[in-house]
């Protein structure tokens, strides 16, 4: 995840701690100095819509395996032992379980911050304040584009307005919240449209998420964005956030799971402003580049640990055998011990490529998915030869 907010204008937000603290590129097991990492919990595999890049391949019925609550509320307990931060609720769609609310107010009574990621039809204004009351510190609502755009994307006439609804409700009760859209050719023409229903609505996040080939989203790898749509498509996201910078907008803008973005900045800040781009690099050194089996860790519905949650064909063990934190640290998992230390196991560009300090291999499941190969380049990198010093 990468702050663009940060790198361009300097920002300050929450999750800045955990991305850009000195200790946080070389941490082994956790976020920052003494933590561990932040945990995405897909706590269901229901869900009531059927979205085509669904990493979870959820549907409508409830997994007959889903850790029970008093097994959840040991699973948290773990969690915490471990020093967890931030614990993720997501699914499927979590609204969907019975127990949501008992377990995210569970988690902030042992000190962990629980946030949510919904495709936010079920977040009438009853429950965002029951979000609000219980502490939940961020709510991820997730769009897709602008009516039957999102429509289509979603499998539901209909999710777009009750979505929006859903972070119209979190923005009247003080409940914070954002907005996180996943890039694909589906979509990529209504970015500009994302920007004005930002600005229009006074969302105060947004989240960019570039395509992971995970679950039904691995069907998609024909339909995602080109390597120059997707420059053009960060070109537009840094305008925009310095547009709202310069007009006091108080808008927190993110991309995810394409550490290139980071490097792309740097190198067009190199040009235009090099004094900006001493301090981005810094920043990104220290974050690190991507920290899948470092700073985030999934658990599924049946308490099965994975890499990140779109890697989920990758187990190291289960939480109703073992505590999340004896899980985390057993580096005789060939895949887990790798990815905490990657650089030797890289392959192609990514191996020779100069910008490893501030990639660290970018993401593992897109090289798998179309290589076959976890250490395989990233074919989703769109920085060329040149650039990467691999001319």
């Amino acid at each position: 995840m990468i702050s663009i907010s940060k790198l361009l204008c300097g920002s300050e937000n929450f999750g800045d701690i955990l991305r850009y603290s000195p200790s946080s590129g070389k941490q082994i097991h956790g976020a920052a100095a003494g933590h561990g990492p932040v945990v995405v919990w897909n706590m269901t595999r229901s869900c009531n819509l059927r979205c085509i890049h669904c990493y979870a391949s959820a549907g409508s019925e409830r997994h007959p395996g889903e850790l029970s609550t008093g097994e959840a509320r040991k699973f948290i307990d773990g969690l915490a032992e471990f020093k967890v931060p931030v614990l993720l609720f997501s699914g499927g769609e979590p609204l969907m379980r019975p127990d949501f609310f008992e377990l995210a107010e569970y988690a902030a009574g042992r000190n962990i911050r629980p946030t949510v990621s919904t495709n936010g039809t079920l977040v009438t204004l009853e429950v965002a304040r029951r979000l609000k009351e219980i502490g939940v510190g961020y709510v991820g609502i997730s769009l897709d584009g602008t009516g039957e755009g999102n429509d289509r994307f979603r499998g539901k006439k209909g999710a777009f307005e009750a979505a929006l609804g859903g972070i119209r409700h979190c923005l009247e009760v003080g409940q914070r919240v954002g907005l996180r859209f996943t890039i694909n050719r589906h979509n990529y023409h209504q970015l500009a449209d994302i920007f004005d229903l930002i600005e229009k609505e006074k969302i105060p996040r947004v989240c960019f998420y570039h395509l992971v080939y995970s679950g039904r989203g691995r069907e998609m790898v024909d339909e995602d964005i080109t390597h120059a749509q997707s420059r053009a498509a960060l070109d537009l996201i840094m305008e925009k956030t310095v547009y709202f910078h310069r007009r006091g907008m108080p808008v927190e803008i993110l991309t995810v799971d394409n550490h290139a973005d980071g490097v792309y900045i740097y190198l067009k800040l190199l040009r235009e402003d090099p004094a900006r781009a001493e301090q981005v690099y810094r920043l990104l050194k220290q974050n690190g580049g991507n920290r899948t089996g470092i700073a985030i860790a999934a658990v599924d519905w049946e308490g099965y640990v994975h890499p990140d949650q779109f890697t989920m064909h990758h187990t190291f063990g289960n939480v109703r055998k073992k505590s999340f934190g004896e899980i985390w640290t057993d580096l005789s998992q060939p895949i887990l011990a790798g990815l905490k230390n990657r650089r030797p196991l890289l392959k192609g560009r990514c191996a020779r490529c100069r910008w490893l300090d501030l990639c660290n291999g970018n993401f593992r499941s897109r090289a798998e998915a179309v290589y076959n190969d976890f250490w395989a380049p990233d074919p989703a990198c769109y920085l060329t030869d040149e650039e990467i010093g691999a001319a």
